[in-house]
């Protein structure tokens, strides 16, 4: 092998690895999955920094060739739902150290039902100038072309299969099919995207008109509301595989790549340290008519540590959030002989992977407050169950110990900032944040989001993501026309039942210099916070609230709050001048 360009943090030569060597035959639809999995393993097994190089081209990968390895990832499928966790994994990088992937611009388009790729138990591995597609996505899409009385004509877009028989559709793809599930429907007009019921269950009849063209009837009743143009975006809704994992990494970085779609929930990182991502596409092909890019989140991070950093980035056309950043409350559901404790995966989606570590710190958390009130260090761990841990501690269990309290791992709680990026089409929420170290939020768009920009959550009793904020900066942000009546563009809602500006769960929160072009929703709910500042914002008022005096209290909705701030904010007001407040 020659030498090569180096990888992240070393000063030594590369090693080349190029996936043709192994045979890999680009842009000729064979399938390349064994070709660049034999290039991956020699990259993995050699001694010193390496770079898997692929030709330019398109890599067509299958998943009867692809690794088969069990993965349990948060937030993906339930045990009814999905109990088998194998995942079909096109690109599996396993023990890595100081790798490379250049992609040169090619694309990988995958095909069937598969994670593109895992990055396992790594360090100092970086992915690069990469597009990566599917050939028919799990999503489903159709175009309302025209509406009648009982009626909608539709154009499925071509890579869309389906069967009919007896008037009933089903959506069909390589080696799945399914009937019904979660749907969204985007208006291209105003590059809007929410989430609705699916038409094909509410349809009493599908009929074909020609190929690819659908008229669905409906009973008066039954009939949605809807208008021509609009697409509809359809998928089975079970989280069986993700669109990349990273999992117990370390020194991570993806540059310049493009995910124009992922099956199941998105990138995801758990459990790893120091991830990096700079200049993502994460979005549909802009040639292909496709309007839906990811079947859930487009990423996802639970239990990291560390920093996370996400810059100069598109996130356009998801099904679910556009980023979310949280750790796992564990239930205690039992103590023993004063240092042990046993604690259990609440939600239904979350379980399995191993979320402490001997040397972790933990704090006790009240399930009624979400406020700590004591801290142990991890001293051993013993898995029960899929859903059940031991944890053995430096010191006695606290003794006021609440039924339904939970414990957060305080260790695996990152550093995050994201800046310079783009939020477009994306039905719930662009930023979920919930960790107790430095967060920046900095120089993005966040354009016609369905909910709120941006969430600060936390919670025990409902998803069980943690946790606490100490330190937030959101700054130099535009917000435009984000959110609704029921999410503000901001909002600050962690779901303790406890609630008194004595005892706030969240705090250290600034909000500056950002631009508000307000619709429906108010700048800012905030509930159970402290020293919070909305300072030298220039807001927009527009549609209702730009009539009259202005009324901060719907602007700003604060409850149980204390320390707060606003001051020198610019208010526009119609085509009056504007005025601080």
């Amino acid at each position: 092998m020659r030498d090569h360009t180096n990888v992240i943090g070393s000063e030594l030569p590369s090693r080349l690895f190029r996936v043709t060597d192994y045979g890999a035959r680009p842009d000729s639809g064979e399938d390349a999955t064994g070709a660049i999995q034999a290039a991956l393993a020699a990259a993995c097994a050699a001694e010193g920094p390496g770079v898997v190089e692929f030709p330019h081209g398109c890599y067509d990968l299958y998943p009867d060739h692809a690794v088969k390895a069990p993965y349990y990832v948060s937030n993906t499928a339930s045990e009814a739902e999905h109990p088998d966790p194998t995942k079909t994994i096109g690109l599996w990088l396993k023990g890595a150290n100081r790798i490379s992937l250049e992609g040169n611009g090619s694309k990988l388009l995958y095909h069937g039902k598969m994670t593109t790729i895992v990055l396992d138990g790594c360090c100092e591995a970086e992915i690069r100038n990469l597009t990566i597609d599917f050939a028919r996505p799990t999503i489903s899409e159709m175009r309302i072309v025209s509406i009648g009385e009982g009626y909608w004509d539709t154009e499925v877009h071509s890579d869309s299969a389906y069967t009919l028989e007896d008037g009933k559709l089903s959506w069909v793809g390589e080696g799945w099919s399914y009937r019904s599930g979660p749907a969204q429907e985007y208006d291209p007009s105003s590059n809007r995207t929410w989430r609705v019921p699916d038409p094909m269950a509410s349809a009493s009849r599908v009929e074909q008109l020609a190929p690819g063209k659908l008229r669905l009837r409906f009973t008066p009743e039954k009939q949605p509301r809807t208008a021509v143009g609009h697409v509809f975006q359809m998928r089975d809704g079970i989280r069986d595989q993700v669109g990349a994992l990273i999992v117990g990494c370390r020194d991570i970085v993806w540059r310049n790549v493009r995910m124009q779609y992922m099956h199941g929930l998105g990138i995801v990182g758990q459990f790893s340290e120091n991830l990096s991502f700079e200049g993502l596409r994460l979005a549909p092909d802009p040639s292909g008519g496709r309007t839906a890019a990811a079947f859930a989140d487009f990423a996802h991070f639970s239990g990291m540590k560390g920093k996370l950093s996400i810059v100069d980035s598109v996130f356009e056309g998801a099904h679910d959030d556009a980023i979310n950043v949280h750790g796992t409350h564990l239930r205690i559901v039992g103590t023993a002989d004063g240092k042990r404790v046993r604690v259990r995966f609440m939600h239904p989606q979350s379980y399995g992977f191993v979320a402490f570590h001997p040397g972790d710190e933990i704090d006790f958390i009240s399930a009624d407050t979400l406020l700590p009130y004591a801290t142990r260090t991890v001293v051993g761990v013993q898995r029960l169950s899929l859903r059940e841990a031991e944890l053995t501690l430096n010191a006695p269990a606290p003794e006021s110990i609440a039924e339904g309290d939970v414990v957060e791992n305080v260790t695996w709680t990152p550093e995050v900032e994201i800046r310079g990026n783009v939020f477009r089409r994306i039905p719930t929420r662009g930023i979920l944040a919930t960790t107790r170290r430095k967060v920046t939020i900095e120089d993005n768009l966040f354009e016609k989001l369905h909910m709120s920009a941006i969430l600060i959550a936390d919670d025990a009793g409902s998803w069980f993501e943690s946790g606490m904020v100490r330190h937030v900066r959101i700054r130099g942000n535009r917000f435009a026309a984000c959110g609704g009546a029921d999410h503000a563009t901001i909002r600050i809602h962690p779901e303790n039942v406890c609630v008194s500006p004595d005892h706030p769960v969240h705090r250290n929160i600034v909000i500056s210099g950002n631009r508000f072009e307000l619709g429906e929703a108010p700048l800012l709910e905030a509930k159970s916070a402290t020293d919070l500042i909305v300072a030298d914002n220039h807001v927009d008022l527009n549609g209702e609230k730009s009539e009259g005096p202005v009324d901060w209290s719907e602007i700003i909705q604060l409850c149980a709050c204390s320390g707060v701030e606003i001051f020198g904010n610019t208010i526009e007001h119609g085509k009056d001048e504007g005025h601080e407040g």
